[in-house]
Parts: C-alpha cells; sequence; structure tokens
C-alpha cells in the first residue's frame, strides 16, 4: 500500500474520505479502500460497517465486499472427500 503521509492526507479533498465530517477512512486509491474495509470490520459499528462497505464498492466495484454475516470460505468448512 503507498504510505499516505500526514502533508497528503491533509490535502486530500473531502469527497476522498467515507466520513469527511471526521476525516476517516480514507479511499483514495484500491489498497487504501481494503484496508478501510479490514480497519472497519475489526473497530467498526454496524452503521459504519455498512457504510463502509457500500462506499468502497461504489468507488472500487472490482473489490469483493463481504456483507455482515458472511464467513470466508476455508478448507475446514469443507466436507471431507468421499463423504
Amino acid at each position: 500500500m503507498a504510505r499516505l503521509t500526514y502533508r497528503a492526507r491533509k490535502h486530500l479533498k473531502s469527497g476522498s474520505f467515507i466520513f469527511p465530517e471526521e476525516r476517516a477512512y480514507p479511499i483514495p486509491d484500491e489498497d487504501h479502500g481494503r484496508n478501510a474495509l479490514a480497519r472497519v470490520s475489526q473497530h467498526g459499528s454496524p452503521e459504519k460497517k455498512a457504510k463502509v462497505r457500500a462506499a468502497v464498492h461504489r468507488k472500487f466495484p472490482g473489490i469483493k465486499v463481504s456483507g455482515e454475516g458472511e464467513k470466508p470460505k476455508h478448507r475446514a468448512d469443507r466436507a471431507p472427500r468421499g463423504e
């Protein structure tokens, strides 16, 4: 991910932030979009999670955005072969 310095962040337009009033969750590029999804999944309220998912999906439709309650599929979740 490209580093967003203090100076560069300060010069971002309000539209580059998901929450412009707080200047929180900047998404100037896809890497920062993915990072916003990761951070909000760890620390965000359900309302913030929904808003971040919608904003990232709208700006970067190529990024897969999973919804609340969806779990990634892991090998352990699959039934053993032969059953």
